[in-house]
């Protein structure tokens, strides 16, 4: 079936078998990354290292992925979204059938940072998405994509501690790798080459430039909770991460092709929807540790909850996201992306705000629903960002477009646990927990910690909704507006 929107032709059966392949891979990566950290006590102990190692294992990963998803990126606007999104899904591949058979610690972070290189498979399909598919669909995919994270995360952390418990950790990757391979598989029978190529040299000056300004950026960040944030190692990652962002800046300003072509990530749409995604995933982050603590810190310092049934207490919010996120995508075209923005960035931070003064005074019932809405809110703004991002870009820039989103992601998420870390460590008390030796005690984060923590994430939350009132609304009363080389064109949504 063939529909026609802004003058241009789309299969629409196409794009409903693609819909398959696009929805189902958040779930491989939700399932592949959060069934990791239920199993890093037991790596930890085989391979006999300390903590400070063994949060490499999510570092490699991070640092790699933030480099590749701009760079896969754009070579995806050169040579094919599609033939990009297979050598990156090819890399996430390898890295995870790799993982479960390494043989120490050092091989254990060759095979991550394999797995790294395919992060890039994100972005490229929520470029795909904008370029292949319909317009009046693309809101309500991009809906239902972002609910898949949350059902993959739900479904993960659960079933990582049991696969961890019962049959070790490698097991993790092992179940993993039959559905990456699969993935593989459905999108190089399914996904169609994109139809937009915008040729020229790839910019490897850049690329080193990007590098030289991430990882020692994230290492410090990542580090400096443990170390500190004013010791000697952190300030000099900081200062050499700073001058790689400026002489980065300086050489894509006169760059022929540059690799992050600032004109177009700088321009007021794209600006604030990587501002607000990084601010987004800070704030989410930031939150998620502190969730993580109070549900499984022993009574009266927290619910008392094992990693198992913390999982499961997430299901509501999941089963919620669910239904409200392809919603939002199916009636944002009509409402628009902005209210809809600064509505969900309102009800997260007024949930956060109620759990920043009643967190450690709820039932747990009273907080899992204050998580709900909590969930919903980051669910809707994110929904909205993407949208407005990717309806703000050429279609021949969409790769690096999002590639760079998720890159400022990234920043964001990084940034969270450092600085929920840091809380936690200023404000504590220590606990002797029942048969352990009398020298035992482990810090437990106060009620301040979590005032702190979560009254943080509500005042980011409103930034946003202040943020988002900047934005030029891209659709609305079924009208969706597109940017194009020569201008600006509105599609009609049936």
């Amino acid at each position: 079936m063939q529909v026609v929107e802004n003058g241009e032709t789309y299969d629409l059966t196409y794009a409903k078998k693609a819909v398959i392949v696009v929805v189902l891979l958040p779930l491989l990566v939700m399932y592949t990354e959060a069934m990791l950290t239920p199993a890093l006590p037991t790596i930890q102990k085989e391979f006999a290292i300390n903590p400070n190692d063994v949060s490499w294992i999510l570092t490699i990963y991070l640092l790699v992925g933030t480099v590749s998803v701009a760079l896969f990126g754009k070579l995806g606007d050169m040579y094919g979204k599609k033939k990009m999104f297979l050598v990156a899904l090819g890399f996430y591949t390898l890295g995870v059938i790799l993982n479960g058979f390494a043989p120490s610690f050092q091989w254990l972070l060759v095979t991550r940072a394999i797995q790294g290189f395919g992060m890039a498979i994100m972005p490229l399909a929520f470029a795909l998405v904008r370029e292949e598919f319909p317009p009046s669909m693309v809101p309500q995919v991009q809906g239902m994509i972002s609910a898949m994270f949350a059902v993959g995360m739900v479904i993960a952390l659960p079933l990582g501690a049991w696969v961890t418990q019962n049959w070790g950790w490698r097991w993790t990757y092992h179940s993993a790798a039959p559905f990456a391979v699969l993935m593989f598989f459905l999108a190089w029978r399914i996904l169609r080459e994109s139809r937009y190529i915008n040729p020229g040299k790839v910019d490897w000056v850049g690329a080193v430039l990007l590098t030289v300004f991430v990882v020692p950026m994230l290492v410090a960040v990542t580090r400096a909770p443990n170390i500190g944030w004013t010791a000697k190692e952190t300030l000099v990652l900081f200062a050499v991460g700073v001058i790689g962002a400026i002489l980065l800046v300086l050489w894509e300003m006169r760059a022929e092709n540059p690799l992050l072509p600032l004109g177009i990530i700088s321009s007021r749409n794209p600006a604030i929807a990587n501002l607000g995604i990084m601010l987004a995933a800070f704030g989410l982050s930031m939150m998620s540790q502190a969730n993580t603590y109070l549900l499984q810190m022993p009574e009266p310092y927290g619910f008392g909850k094992t990693i198992l049934q913390s999982g499961l207490l997430m299901t509501p919010m999941a089963l919620v996201m669910l239904i409200v996120a392809p919603l939002a995508g199916k009636f944002m075209p009509k409402i628009g992306a902005k209210p809809i923005a600064i509505a969900g960035a309102l009800i997260g931070s007024g949930a956060l705000a109620v759990m920043s003064l009643y967190a450690t005074k709820m039932s747990l019932w009273q907080f899992v629903t204050t998580l709900v809405f909590v969930g919903v809110g980051i669910n809707l703004m994110n929904i909205s960002l993407i949208n407005v991002l990717t309806f703000s870009v050429p279609k021949r820039m969409m790769g690096i477009a999002t590639g760079s989103n998720t890159l400022f992601r990234n920043f964001g998420s990084t940034w969270g646990p450092a600085i929920a870390g840091t809380v936690m460590s200023t404000y504590y008390v220590l606990f002797h927990p029942p048969g352990a030796p009398a020298f035992v005690q482990i810090k437990i984060p106060t009620e301040k910690a979590y005032e702190v923590l979560f009254g943080g994430a509500s005042m980011v939350y409103l930034l946003l909704a202040l943020l988002a009132f900047a934005i030029v609304e891209v659709m609305k009363r079924g009208k969706i507006r597109e940017v194009k080389e020569g201008g600006e064109e509105e599609v009609i949504v049936e």
